[in-house]
């Protein structure tokens, strides 16, 4: 039997110099296909947003959406570690507010822990939701939420003031008691530097091979999205060609009179069948 990942598990895997594997996935079957592909989480990511509900960016997302994928992933699960986004305004307005929303995210959706964006400013919310017995992970670096801030999807820590930034946020935030940190969009010697000093563990998106552990979108590693992809995505597989293809070849035969072909159909006694007229 697979061994139940848990918070312990991941710091033991830091401490013994094991990669720790991650995807982003939103929905019970594929849940089902990462926990036998044997990863060690789940992120259930407001980029469902983008990813599966249409949305420009992630913002729109709401927490009735988070809350249910997150339960249509845990459902797909036994051992797989499950962290779901607090996504955009479900913790920015109070810390009452931070914690409830934290609470529906493991109560209602299933979800082992939580992750939100932000560094020294998000350090009371977080002290409060660990508090509430909710493991937290942070997420430095590009944070999708503060698109418009930033201008657009751009590298962070590039410059000596933004990487020492980076870095002060990133030991505060292991002090403040996240048991992992998400870096995203972060040039690889920073995130090698940082992964170094902490004794948390660190999960990439676009930051180099130094953390340790990586994340990639589910759309995104088997090829399923067409959009332009950043410089850090690698398909693994591309679906989008082999569905696409499938569907035509369905219209195709659908409307030659292919399919159904007799294999495919129900038959009855034929002496039932002049009852029917």
């Amino acid at each position: 039997m697979a061994e139940k990942i848990t918070v312990s598990v991941l710091r033991e895997k830091k401490a013994q110099g094991l990669k720790i594997t991650m995807v982003t996935a939103y929905d019970y079957p594929s849940a089902r296909m990462v926990e036998e592909a044997g990863l060690d989480m789940i992120l259930v990511g407001d980029s469902l947003g983008n990813a599966v509900l249409g949305y420009e960016n992630t913002l729109p997302v709401t927490m009735d959406e988070m809350v249910h994928h997150t339960r249509a992933v845990c459902r797909g699960t036994r051992h797989t570690f499950v962290v779901a986004d607090l996504p955009f305004l479900s913790y920015h307005v109070s810390v009452e507010q931070a914690i409830l929303n934290a609470g529906r995210l493991v109560k209602e959706g299933g979800a082992q822990a939580v992750k939100l964006e932000g560094g020294k400013e998000r350090l009371e919310v977080i002290k409060r939701i660990i508090a509430a017995e909710i493991p937290v992970m942070g997420h430095l670096g590009l944070t999708p939420q503060s698109i418009h801030q930033f201008g657009g999807f751009k590298v962070q820590g590039k410059n000596k003031e933004q990487a020492e930034k980076l870095l002060a946020d990133a030991l505060l935030l292991e002090e403040a008691g996240v048991f992992a940190l998400v870096l995203e969009c972060v040039p690889a010697p920073l995130a090698a530097m940082i992964t170094e000093k902490l004794s948390i563990p660190t999960i990439g998106i676009g930051a180099g091979a130094g953390c340790d552990g990586q994340v990639l979108v589910w759309h995104d590693l088997l090829g399923i999205t067409q959009d332009l992809k950043p410089r850090f995505v690698k398909n693994y597989a591309h679906l989008h060609d082999d569905i696409t293809g499938a569907l035509k070849q369905y219209k195709a035969e659908v409307e030659k009179g292919q399919f159904p072909a007799a294999e495919h159909s129900y038959t009855m006694k034929e002496e039932e069948i002049p009852r029917l007229y």
